[in-house]
């Protein structure tokens, strides 16, 4: 893997648990699944993380947007959920082929703001880095080391 410019990952598991163990730079995290999924729950799930990653980067967009234009932002509180969608009328199976993945998002702004102000942050939560990965087309390459 090149180490020009791009973000640098680790993570190791054994064969026998699903804990993970992740490497970020300097940070040591740990991955893992619920127990009802065979997991230990000693970390978040892959798509917890993911969670974590759009509304964290939906804060930090909010945050400095707010702070370039003065406005009087004291907080930022995101709430996600990632569900799966069963599509048509003839089946709930979330596990068929034309299910697709759903993140709700909500957004809550503390602060002494206007109502264009709010609408403007919604907007901009929108244009969050993350956002925009997630709502692109993705090429992932993959390859043995």
């Amino acid at each position: 893997m090149s180490q020009n410019d791009g973000m640098s990952v680790v993570v190791r598991g054994a064969a026998d648990i699903l804990t993970q163990a992740i490497e970020v730079g300097p940070h040591q995290l740990l991955g893992d699944e619920l127990v009802e999924y065979g997991g230990s729950a000693k970390g978040p799930s892959p798509y917890e993380y993911l969670l974590v990653a759009l509304g964290t980067c939906t804060s930090m967009t909010l945050q400095l947007y707010a702070n370039r234009k003065g406005w009087p932002l004291e907080r930022v509180t995101i709430r996600l959920r990632h569900t799966k969608v069963a599509t048509g009328n003839t089946t709930n199976d979330t596990k068929a082929k034309n299910a697709f993945d759903c993140i709700e998002r909500e957004i809550e702004l503390t602060g002494m703001l206007d109502d264009a102000q709010r609408q403007r942050l919604l907007d901009i939560a929108r244009k969050c880095p993350v956002n925009r990965t997630l709502k692109s087309e993705i090429d992932i390459q993959t390859r043995l080391g």
